[in-house]
């Protein structure tokens, strides 16, 4: 009989959890705004924007140029993606750490309070928030997601690509923490 919280294959979920920390990560802001509710209708108000920090995300193709990003499943951004197939993304500078944080947050409150103080453009692809002061802002068409475990992972046609600031290093995820290189 399997412990708790071991699989049948013999590795704990903590064991993997420690495992994975190990492997430093970039972090990025993964954003999106929502369908307006009625799009027949010009004066339905229009949706939220929402945003995600994600570090499992990785360049999967120069030709066609593709991403991945990785999301849980059910989560706010997994349900959006859905049903929203343009969004963007934002590969946050050292200097962006309190931005990875807001967004981060379990429990938090509404996103359209989260954006209030963040500068930001809305991407003409994408009609995303691309965060201001970013290494670099990506914005995407979803191609395909795959069902892996408990999360989707989505793969997306790179529309557009900026390198709005080349100031500073990137923020880093390694060992639970946000870093920077150094």
């Amino acid at each position: 009989m399997p412990t708790l919280g071991r699989h049948p294959v013999g590795v704990s979920n903590e064991e993997f959890r420690a495992a994975m920390s190990r492997l430093a990560a970039g972090v990025v802001l993964v954003t999106a705004r929502e369908l307006p509710l009625d799009a027949q209708d010009p004066m339905a108000p229009g949706g939220e924007d929402v945003g995600m920090t994600a570090t499992a995300f990785l360049s999967v193709s120069l030709d066609p140029p593709l991403v991945l990003v990785s999301l849980r499943e059910g989560s706010r951004m997994d349900d959006l993606l859905a049903e929203q197939p343009l969004w963007g993304v934002s590969v946050l500078a050292e200097s962006q750490r309190h931005i990875a944080g807001r967004f981060a947050m379990k429990g938090r409150i509404s996103d359209r309070l989260l954006f209030e103080d963040i500068p930001y453009a809305r991407g003409e692809a994408s009609g995303a928030p691309l965060v201001g002061g970013a290494l670099a802002t990506l914005e995407c068409r979803t191609e395909q997601t795959v069902t892996a475990g408990d999360h989707t992972l989505v793969i997306g046609r790179v529309l557009a690509a900026e390198l709005p600031s080349a100031d500073g290093g990137p923020l880093m995820y390694f060992k639970g923490k946000y870093r920077h290189l150094g």
